[in-house]
């Protein structure tokens, strides 16, 4: 199990204690610090729907010009999130039993921690 997220992030802080305290190991990945390669971005794009992942609510997004936020498709949104990895909503947790899941709702803690 693969977490993606920011080591300064509560909600990925969250996920951590609570999937190492269901016998989980995540192999945590930062984001900023250790970027993201483009065939992640796109992968998860493929399989949560790039409108889920990128997140439209952080700062960044905020202080990103308008010409950045106009006319977002999917090919936008990986460039931005590549240039901008706080961009990535966040956990992003690629497990072999239960595939990608984007942040940390009810509906993916309930997935995980079984």
């Amino acid at each position: 199990m693969k977490l993606f997220g920011l080591k300064n992030c509560d909600t990925c802080h969250k996920a951590l204690k609570a999937l190492r305290a269901a016998g989980h190991e995540p192999d945590f990945h930062d984001v900023r610090v250790d970027g993201v390669e483009k065939a992640y971005l796109t992968k998860w794009a493929k399989a949560t729907g790039w409108e889920q992942l990128l997140n439209t609510r952080s700062t960044t997004w905020r202080g990103l010009s308008d010409k950045d936020k106009a006319n977002v498709d999917e090919k936008k949104a990986i460039a931005l999130m590549e240039e901008h990895p706080a961009l990535i909503k966040r956990p992003v947790i690629e497990c072999p039993k239960h595939g990608i899941s984007v942040g940390w709702t009810k509906d993916v803690q309930n997935a995980l921690l079984k």
